[in-house]
């Protein structure tokens, strides 16, 4: 009986697992269909939350389905180094959440780095950032796949634009997260005392083929003590191509291919006295009600603008210096 159940046992382990091309045992699912038929439109008809004015995290009770929607950011927060070492690091790091895009006042639950088959990017899939939008984005420089395609990179700046004028400033909140809202997040953070340069950095890789691949992040954070503007210009190009080099491996590890990356960082002088706090996060969301336009469907924000988005509901132009009251 023992021998027939432990025969039993190992046809069940052969039957679902393969040998690879390069002769590793890899499984894969019993049915043998990776594609789940869930359409970007189901996405983000599923990724709206149950507040008309906030957004609120993934995975939280009252979404209208199962979709999210990821939001891309970079902040640095600075603080007089007058207090004890931990209260200085929580504030610089408060002051960086409440700085640029608004994300203050949110329980961060630190989540892994990918996009899924049931998530869409604000700016890229809906809502789309016009620069991406009409094709006018030019690559900052091509990166070589393993199968020898060559893919564009290009600066993540449009999606930082998306981000801010969905959740707004601290000055002018648009669609922020609900306050005391549990959201996870993409995220990685540096803290270091001056004087040094402080940096954050983030990279979106979009997968070739979305029904069966995530799209991908990558955060870094870090300080360096760079001497002249020459210098820093020569760090963030090396720093760049290195992030688009680990996504290459990420996807070689995988065995995901990407389309298209988008990467970018911000850099910031933490003078003596004083600490920096630099963050990178992409929250994971579902979006307030009131994002959609009166009388449409959620799918609609696939088929606007940014621009067209912010006309179709009545928003008016984010202020010149909105970071502030």
């Amino acid at each position: 009986m023992k021998k027939l159940l432990l025969t039993f046992v190992l046809f069940i382990f052969l039957s679902s697992s393969a040998v690879s091309e390069d002769g590793e045992t890899a499984l894969k699912p019993e049915t043998g269909n990776l594609n789940e038929g869930l359409t970007i439109e189901d996405v983000v008809n599923g990724a709206i939350g149950p507040f008309d004015s906030y957004c609120d995290g993934y995975g939280n009770p009252g979404a209208s389905g199962l979709g999210y929607i990821s939001v891309l950011t970079l902040q640095i927060g600075t603080v007089t180094s007058d207090m004890d070492e931990v209260l200085q690091e929580i504030v610089a790091y408060d002051r960086a959440e409440a700085g640029g895009t608004y994300i203050g006042q949110i329980n961060m639950i630190t989540a892994s780095s990918f996009n899924g088959v049931n998530g869409a990017v604000w700016g890229y899939h809906i809502a789309k950032a016009e620069a991406i939008a009409n094709n006018s984005l030019q690559p900052l420089f091509m990166k070589k796949r393993s199968d020898g395609t060559e893919i564009p990179v290009y600066s993540v700046q449009p999606l930082l634009d998306a981000g801010k004028r969905l959740l707004g400033t601290v000055g002018q909140r648009r669609f922020p997260l609900l306050p005391g809202a549990h959201v996870r997040c993409a995220v990685k953070s540096e803290t270091a005392e001056g004087p040094t340069f402080i940096w954050s950095a983030i990279a979106l890789a979009i997968a070739e083929d979305r029904n069966v691949a995530a799209n991908l992040f990558i955060e870094d954070a870090g300080h360096s003590t760079l001497q002249s503007e020459e210098d820093r210009t020569r760090f963030l190009d090396r720093l760049y191509r290195n992030i688009a080099e680990s996504v290459i491996r990420c996807g070689d590890d995988q065995k995901v291919q990407y389309k298209e990356i988008f990467v970018g960082g911000k850099i910031e002088w933490i003078p003596e006295g004083h600490v920096g706090s630099a963050l990178t996060c992409a929250p994971y969301v579902v979006l307030a009600r009131q994002v959609v336009p009166v009388g449409e469907k959620p799918q609609v924000l696939l088929n606007l603008t940014l621009s067209q988005w912010e006309e179709s509901i009545g928003l008016s132009s984010l202020r010149e210096n909105p970071d502030t009251t």
